[in-house]
């Protein structure tokens, strides 16, 4: 993808109405980034397949469509970030976006300003940690790639999602010891996160499953009630 134009990268924003879209391009634009604009859902994953978005910008409300549904699509798809914007502005519409592979939640009206630090926030997180590339990771029959994002069991790829990866990986990093939910929350989700965190405790159990841990004896994730979670130490740990 040629992004020499746009340093900051190719956004495709998602929404019917123009009084939000246009003014929003506009800024992206003046921010760096290269604004590619649609109104319907059917456009969305035209654009998406066509374009090879940086990120999207998804409003929940389309006219042709249910921009949950584009979401599952995308998501099915590809790992591309994703930033739900809707006019409801409940805890559970979060979650809910949060479960269908979003990775952050912005309620209208909203500041472009804001919107365009949360972009960048989300984009850092999705890029990599800075630096060489990390080193494969083994727990037991675990094994994570985190360069190349396989993760296997046995060594089978398992077919994860992008968040199940991401939390794999952090709990693997810190293997033998307890990661808080904030820290999880922090670096997996958004630094900014404020309120519940069930979507973590979904996310875990999505995890466990695919992993055939069975939570009431687990092998690799143990839940250290009201701090967080701790993964299998590595064989030859004394911890």
């Amino acid at each position: 993808m040629d992004t020499a134009s746009a340093p900051g990268g190719r956004i495709l924003v998602v929404e019917d109405e123009a009084s939000i879209s246009e003014p929003f391009a506009e800024a992206l634009r003046r921010a760096g980034f290269e604004a590619l604009v649609t109104a319907t859902a059917a456009g969305a994953l035209e654009l998406a397949a066509e374009a090879d978005p940086d990120l999207v910008m998804l409003d929940l409300a389309l006219p042709d469509g249910d921009g949950r549904d584009v979401c599952r699509e995308l998501r099915r798809r590809s790992d591309v970030p994703i930033v739900m914007l809707t006019a409801r502005g409940t805890e559970m519409d979060k979650i809910v976006g949060l479960e269908l592979g979003a990775d952050d939640y912005v309620v209208k009206p909203f500041s472009a300003a804001e919107v365009i630090s949360r972009i960048r926030a989300v984009l850092r997180r999705s890029g990599g940690r800075d630096g060489a590339p990390e080193e494969p990771i083994r727990v037991g029959a675990i094994e994570i790639d985190p360069a190349a994002r396989i993760a296997r069991l046995g060594g089978i790829e398992l077919d994860l999602s992008r968040k199940e990866f991401d939390l794999l990986a952090e709990l693997m990093r810190h293997a033998g010891q307890v990661v808080t939910r904030e820290d999880l929350m922090a670096r997996v989700w958004d630094v900014n996160w404020f309120g519940s965190t069930k979507t973590l405790d979904v996310h875990v159990g999505w995890l466990r499953r695919k992993l055939g841990d069975d939570p009431n004896r687990p092998a690799y994730i143990e839940t250290v009630r009201g701090v967080g979670f701790r993964f299998a130490a590595p064989e030859g740990d004394g911890r």
